[in-house]
């Protein structure tokens, strides 16, 4: 069998592939914006890939393989409805105007769909030291830990998503700020959610045994609260919903915490 960084080196090709074939279908459609969809599906393959190069199984890799397909399958599910029927999203309209329609369609194989593979190569590391750790076979306080956090995080994710679609879905609500629900305690509780569950799979990792894989969801958190999720949000929202700073004054940025009264 390889070694853990054979397989590790091994999952870039397999995921370069894949990005490489949706990155055709989005040059046909015209519609970069196809692989935000694929983003949690990826993970799934990368899952599968590192369990089957894997030569024993444990209680513990059956049941990170079972919580990455959840993870990613409601997110890529979530994702395909709410783009489907829709135009490009607005980031990638943008690229396209600024590079010219006759570059845009192979400069955003180099600028989206080879860049999100690499950072899903490198993102996917935990649950590579999830699978091929060398600690103990057997369940640990870390593993139930880790399912604990990966419970919250998914109720986080899942149910903030929901309720949102459910807002949106709601012509009255328009320009209105939802402050209900898990929104209620936290101003992005799908991001928290989703950085949860990958914590969850580092302390999978370190129950394993492998410890640098924690980069992988420390890279996560980096990309989420500071580069293509919170901070990037929050600039178009409080350009776009007047009652949106005084929400951000009484709910917390990120980790749900109960909202400030009186503000």
């Amino acid at each position: 069998m390889m070694t853990s960084t054979e397989i590790y080196l091994w999952a870039l090709p397999l995921i370069i592939g894949m990005m490489t074939l949706i990155w055709i279908a989005s040059v046909f459609l015209k519609n970069a914006s196809i692989v935000d969809p694929f983003w949690g599906f990826g993970f799934v393959v990368v899952g599968i890939f590192y369990f089957l190069m894997t030569d024993f199984l444990s209680i513990r890799q059956n049941l990170v393989l079972l919580l990455v397909f959840i993870w990613g399958l409601r997110l890529s599910g979530y994702l395909l409805w709410r783009n489907w029927g829709k135009e490009e999203d607005y980031r990638y309209q943008n690229f396209r105007k600024n590079y010219g329609e006759k570059r845009y369609w192979w400069i955003s194989y180099f600028q989206v769909f080879l860049l999100q593979g690499l950072l899903m190569w490198l993102i996917s590391a935990p649950l590579l030291g999830a699978m091929q750790g060398s600690g103990t076979v057997q369940l640990s306080v870390i593993d139930y830990l880790a399912v604990v956090l990966w419970i919250i995080g998914i109720a986080f994710e899942a149910g903030g998503d929901f309720q949102l679609a459910r807002f949106k879905s709601n012509p009255a609500n328009k320009g209105k700020v939802l402050d209900k629900g898990f929104w209620k305690f936290t101003r992005h509780p799908n991001y928290f959610g989703d950085t949860a569950v990958w914590w969850s799979f580092a302390l999978f990792s370190i129950a394993a045994g492998a410890y640098w894989s924690v980069l992988g969801s420390l890279l996560m958190t980096v990309l989420i609260i500071k580069v293509s999720g919170v901070v990037l949000l929050e600039r178009n929202l409080k350009d776009q919903k007047p009652h949106y700073q005084a929400y951000i004054k009484r709910t917390s940025a990120f980790i749900p915490w109960f909202p400030k009264k009186n503000v």
